[in-house]
Order: structure tokens, then C-alpha cells, then sequence
């Protein structure tokens, strides 16, 4: 069944003024119970690991509704890091990668650390990704939604300049999945932290590789829940991993599991493009109090001195990221939370917004 955004807010506990889903996101009322009741059977020895294998298989598949793929194409992780690692320990020998200037170090790190003589990286300003791609580029490496301002990648000039060298496009959606609407199948990997948008226990990680490019990344972490068949391959060799993206798994934690998949769920049910309207709509009604332009992120930036002193001091949880305070909208926030947030960083002076 269907729900609106009203229905879908009955869900969570947030206090008022809770803007701050770029850091963490609340769990709806479905995560707490199910958490509860299986560390309840977990306490009481009630639970096998195999029990936790529909859970894991449920999670996969709302995932691969959320961004437009198919199951086999999903593998699971633990953090958005561990993944980008898989590819960047793949890379052949005299990469070039394209990245860009002041990303999340989580789509960095991985592909810095393999020297600079094994991996050549270039990172340039976000607006000039696609011009800086050309017939010597193995991969571009990018955050769809920037972590400290909220900009979004033009992820189909990305996309066509990629294409028209022959290099391979590696999204990072962990700021993005959620409220953005995510066609993962127009990129060779995505890669996505589920404790953000997707309202999920940390510990949870996906990663999309589209077939055509599953033999080119080596699973370096690949143990039993990588093998074909789960539960005959937990000893002994020869190697016998799954043909699908499930080859480059690792397994689960299981209790964050658990409460993953009602998450997963109840955003599917609400359906991104609800959501996208959503929350650009509150984040809008922000920028126009402040008087600055629409966007198109459920992120706003604000430089404004003392800002995020003076939210923090009204009770707004927001954040602070390169200097500056970040507001962030999703599900459970309503105009009420973003006239407040308004009417704090102008000092109660507002414009009339609709």
C-alpha cells in the first residue's frame, strides 16, 4: 500500500528542527521494533544464522527498487569505503581518475593511496568533471550529491563523456539515494552508506557494478557469503563465487539488517519522487527566506557567521561542514521546521514564501 508524506512522518520520533539526515538519518518507528524484537530473539538464543538470509535477500531487493536495477546487480557491504576500495584495487596499472575537488575523502581515499604512480588521480572543480575527461581516463570518481553543499553532479554530461572515451563512471549515491531519484543502471558502479537518507542502522552498505564490468573488479574481501551457493561454501576450496554481483559481497551484519529492510520499505512505498518534492520543497522555502535562489538539493548551505551557533542554541540540529552550517531535509520534516530554521538565521526577519 501506498503512503503520502503525511502518513509516512506518523512513522518517526524526531524531535522538531531535526535537519540534519546528511549526518545521520532518524529510523522510522518499524526499524526500532524490529531491531528490538530480534535482539529480544537473539537474547534468547531463538535465532540461526540462516534465519537472517530472507532479511538480507528482502533488503537487497528494496534496494534495487529504489535505484532502477536489477537484484543481481546489487552487492552488499559495510561502508561506501570498503567498496570504492574494491574498485580501486582493481584499477590496472597507469589508471587515470578523474575526482573532484573537496569530495567526500570515502571517494578519494581508496584511489590516493594507490600512489601516484600506479594510480595517477586528477580532481577538479565539480562544474568541470565531464571537460576534464578524455581518451587517457580509465574511471571518473564522484559524489552525485556533494557532501558539504549539497551540489549535485551533472551526472549525464558525466555519463556522456565517459562514454565517449571508453572510461567507466563510479557514482557515490550515499548522499543521494533517498530523496534523488537514481537510475543506477546508467552507471558502471554506484556505491551507497544506508545510514543517511535510506534511514538505516550504520553497517549497511550496497554497491551496484553493471554486468558487463563484474570480471574487472577483483573481490579482494570475497569469503563464504560470496560463494555461488551461501551455505556450501563456507569451507574449503576451489574457489566458487556467485556469477552476479553477490560475488563481491561480504556478509552481513545481521541485526542491522533487520532493520534496514522496513526502511527500505516505507521509502518505497512512499516513492522518491514524492520524497524529492519533498524535501527540495522545504529546502527551497529555506532559500527563500535567506533570500537565496532555488535549488535542486535537499541540502543547503549556509555561510552566514555564527549560524550553526545560533541553530544549535534554538534547538535545530543541523551541522557544520567546511565552515559553513548544512541543513538537510527528508520525510519527517515539515515547514514548520524549516520557518523556524529560517526565522533563527535571520534573526526572526522573513520573506513571504509559498
Amino acid at each position: 500500500m501506498e503512503l503520502d508524506i503525511d502518513d509516512a512522518r506518523l512513522e518517526f520520533a524526531a524531535p522538531r528542527g531535526y535537519l540534519d539526515t546528511a549526518s545521520v538519518g532518524v529510523p522510522p518507528a518499524s526499524t526500532v521494533a524490529a531491531i528490538r524484537q530480534a535482539l529480544e530473539g537473539w537474547q534468547r538464543g531463538e535465532t540461526r544464522p540462516q534465519d537472517y538470509d530472507p532479511v538480507v535477500a528482502a533488503g537487497r531487493a528494496a534496494f534495487a527498487r529504489l535505484v532502477q536495477v536489477g537484484e543481481d546487480d546489487v552487492a552488499i557491504g559495510s561502508q561506501a569505503s570498503a567498496l570504492v576500495g574494491l574498485v580501486a584495487s582493481s584499477l590496472p596499472d597507469r589508471s587515470r581518475v578523474v575526482v573532484v575537488d573537496g569530495d567526500f575523502t570515502s571517494v578519494l581515499f581508496p584511489f590516493l593511496v594507490q600512489g601516484g604512480r600506479r594510480v595517477e588521480v586528477v580532481s577538479v572543480p565539480l562544474d568541470r568533471v565531464a571537460e576534464a575527461v578524455d581518451a587517457r581516463t580509465t574511471l571518473v570518481a564522484v559524489s552525485a550529491v556533494q557532501s558539504a553543499t549539497g551540489a549535485l553532479a551533472d551526472l549525464d554530461a558525466i555519463a556522456a563523456a565517459a562514454q565517449h572515451h571508453g572510461a567507466s563512471t563510479l557514482i557515490d549515491i550515499t548522499q543521494a539515494c533517498g530523496w534523488l531519484p537514481i537510475d543506477a543502471s546508467r552507471s558502471d558502479v554506484t556505491v551507497c552508506s544506508a545510514y543517511k537518507w535510506l534511514l538505516s542502522p550504520r553497517g549497511i552498505a550496497f554497491m551496484t557494478v553493471v554486468p558487463a564490468i563484474f570480471d574487472r573488479i577483483t573481490p579482494h574481501a570475497a569469503g563464504w557469503y560470496a560463494g555461488a551457493d551461501v551455505w556450501s561454501s563456507i569451507y574449503g576450496g576451489p574457489l566458487r563465487l556467485a556469477a552476479t554481483a553477490r560475488r563481491l559481497d561480504v556478509s552481513p551484519a545481521w541485526i542491522c539488517w533487520v532493520g534496514a529492510v522496513p526502511a527500505l520499505q516505507l521509502l518505497g512505498r512512499v516513492g522518491v519522487e514524492a520524497i524529492h518534492a519533498h524535501n527540495v520543497g522545504l529546502a527551497d522555502r529555506v532559500r527563500c527566506h535567506l533570500g537565496l535562489p532555488a535549488g535542486r538539493s535537499a541540502i543547503v548551505r549556509v555561510e552566514s557567521p555564527g549560524a550553526a551557533a545560533r541553530l544549535e542554541a534554538a534547538g535545530i540540529r543541523a551541522s557544520t561542514r567546511a565552515g559553513a552550517a548544512r541543513l538537510s531535509f527528508h520525510l519527517y520534516n515539515d515547514e514548520d521546521d524549516a520557518d523556524r530554521a529560517a526565522e533563527v538565521l535571520t534573526t526572526g526577519i522573513v520573506s513571504e514564501c509559498r
